[in-house]
């Protein structure tokens, strides 16, 4: 099998209808956070825990096409002694690999971040793909601000993302292409709209210039939102169409699939947008789902609080919410969903 076969049955595995991608790829202190409503330590073993209870929840290979693991989860074990990337292929599922290093200030642009993490990934990316990972993702992120992110910020993420897809595909990995526009401030969803569609198109031209498979790459970006303190809410149907004007514009049909990020939005905020694309716009070209964490896992973590006994209602609640997207992929979601089991 060729590297170019590689990277084409990993995204027919992962590009499926009715299926998402479920991101699981905390990072240490990150996952402590999730954890302390639950007064739950972050341990090794807790960690190891919540991410096997996840992983063998019954049902959810219906619904889930890959999950995206932190390094650590690569070399966990489940309850019944088998690799974690392991469960996942057994199941169907693509396991994948979150390779960025988190980000930092971008020298002499203030308010603007950039990702570290391209030094030795070649050599990491090798590594991770023995232990079983397939696909990975590295994310970029931009603030909205009067002057953010300037011009120089967003041509220096768009190269980033660019360098990474292409070391990617060079391995025989399928990238995860996320550029997330935040949801802090009180910027309008016009504004949102403007710098989502800026940061796409510079993002096109990057990875043209790379010589990236289009086909063979995944976008997660954010979905086109006000900020969380902007005065004035927007309905599903709104975002919806808000979203889909700018990816229209600025996404090229080649690629296969936007599998949207949830970052401040509430689980059934998520599911209920990504079906107003789904159902209000069945004709675009790429595979419209989702890549959540939170949206997902939310749930999850408040039916586990860190106790056995309650591990088989956090896999139910999982799946659940894994149902209802999948039926929001399809453009099938209704609200009345949500009570049900």
């Amino acid at each position: 099998m060729t590297i170019a076969d590689e990277r084409q049955a990993t995204i027919e595995q992962m590009v499926q209808r009715g299926k998402g991608i479920l991101a699981a790829d905390e990072s240490q202190p990150t996952i402590a956070k999730r954890f302390v409503p639950i007064n739950v330590e972050s341990t090794e073993e807790n960690r190891r825990a919540y991410r096997a209870l996840m992983f063998t929840a019954p049902g959810i290979e219906d619904y889930i096409s890959g999950v995206i693991t932190f390094e650590e989860t690569l070399g966990q074990i489940s309850d019944n002694g088998i690799l974690l990337p392991e469960v996942l292929a057994r199941r169907g599922i693509v396991p994948g690999i979150k390779v960025d290093k988190g980000t930092g200030p971008l020298a002499l642009s203030p308010g603007d971040l950039i990702t570290y993490g391209l030094d030795g990934l070649a050599e990491r990316l090798q590594h991770y793909k023995s232990q079983g990972a397939r696909f990975a993702k590295w994310r970029e992120v931009y603030s909205i601000s009067e002057h953010n992110p300037t011009a120089l910020g967003i041509a220096a993420n768009a190269e980033m993302l660019a360098r990474y897809a292409a070391v990617c595909q060079e391995q025989g990995v399928v990238p995860i292409v996320e550029p997330e526009v935040l949801i802090d401030g009180d910027h309008s969803l016009a504004r949102c709209a403007e710098v989502t569609e800026a940061v796409q198109k510079e993002i096109f031209h990057a990875l043209h210039r790379h010589h990236v498979v289009l086909e063979h790459m995944i976008l997660k970006p954010n979905m086109v939102l006000p900020g969380k303190d902007h005065p004035v809410r927007a309905g599903a149907e709104e975002i919806a169409a808000a979203t889909l004007r700018v990816f229209r514009r600025t996404v090229p049909a080649a690629v296969p699939s936007i599998n949207f990020l949830s970052g401040g939005l509430s689980q059934e905020e998520a599911t209920a947008n990504l079906n107003a694309m789904n159902a209000g716009y069945p004709y675009v070209s790429w595979l419209l789902s989702f890549s959540y964490g939170r949206a997902l896992q939310q749930p999850v973590l408040q039916a586990w609080q860190g106790k056995v006994e309650n591990v088989v209602a956090a896999q139910q609640a999982l799946l659940k919410r894994a149902r209802l997207n999948g039926a929001a992929q399809r453009g099938e979601y209704l609200a009345t969903m949500e009570a049900s089991n």
